[in-house]
């Protein structure tokens, strides 16, 4: 069974300046377990629109979208359960502490309590955050913030992750220990879906690649594949000549 499956899924808004804007249009495409799937497109993509759909944010307007089997319309409280959900903006309780923010959301999922405390003094480990753990999250650098989110995004131990920019705006060291820890989800058996405009990242980390614009899917391939396809032998040049040929031609 496909850890994510997505069938004719389009979701549209009603702009009053652009009319009817169809952000994912008809887009499919499977994700399965033990794989990292990334999202490459330009800003206004359909990429963090289509993770909130997933994530049960949004509803779809058409097709369907699926997390471990649930459906994310018409079972939202079990496709929950199934997945972590990251953005690079996730907010945090500003007067809570890392240790008291995942004691919170791990109540949320009625984890017990000595499950609970066993994944709490875990995540503080290998994300580094012994020396912050109970320091209100207003105090937080960006970086420690990120840090507390992705334990947060796990705490329930989900086998689908959904990260949309997991690394943006934070330094090189940041980065690349959250990389690896993608790296460790994929080899722990979950599957990550993961948006980002970085290309390196993608080329780096995935198994496959969805390049979206316009809310529509341009290639799903294995990065070698797209590259071969694009006739670039290059990532960010087949990726950018696959989006420049589909842009719209000025009046």
């Amino acid at each position: 069974m496909p850890a994510i499956e997505i069938t004719d899924l389009s979701k549209t808004f009603l702009d009053r300046a652009r009319g009817v804007v169809n952000a994912v249009d008809h887009v499919s495409f499977c994700c399965e377990p033990g794989e990292i799937v990334g999202l490459l497109g330009p800003n206004g993509a359909g990429k963090t629109t289509l993770l909130r759909v997933l994530a049960t944010l949004l509803k779809p307007t058409a097709g369907r979208a699926g997390v471990a089997g649930f459906d994310v319309e018409t079972e939202p409280l079990e496709a929950r359960k199934k997945f972590g959900y990251l953005t690079a903006d996730t907010g945090l309780y500003k007067q809570l502490t890392p240790v008291e923010t995942l004691c919170f959301f791990g109540a949320l999922h009625e984890i017990p309590d000595k499950t609970l405390q066993a994944r709490i003094d875990h995540f503080v480990g290998i994300f580094g955050m012994e020396e912050f753990k109970n320091s209100p999250c207003r105090g937080l650098s960006t970086g420690q913030k990120q840090r507390v989110n992705l334990a947060r995004a796990l705490i329930h131990d989900p086998p689908v992750l959904l990260l949309d920019e997991p690394t943006a705006g934070l330094d090189l060291v940041i980065s690349s220990a959250i990389l690896d820890f993608i790296r460790q989800a994929k080899n722990e058996g979950r599957c990550v879906l993961f948006s980002t405009h970085h290309v390196s990242e993608a080329e780096l980390l995935c198994d496959r690649i969805v390049i979206i614009h316009r809310g529509r899917i341009l290639a799903c391939d294995s990065v070698d594949a797209i590259k071969s396809g694009g006739g670039r032998g290059n990532l960010a040049h087949a990726f950018l000549h696959l989006v420049n040929s589909h842009e719209i031609p000025p009046n």
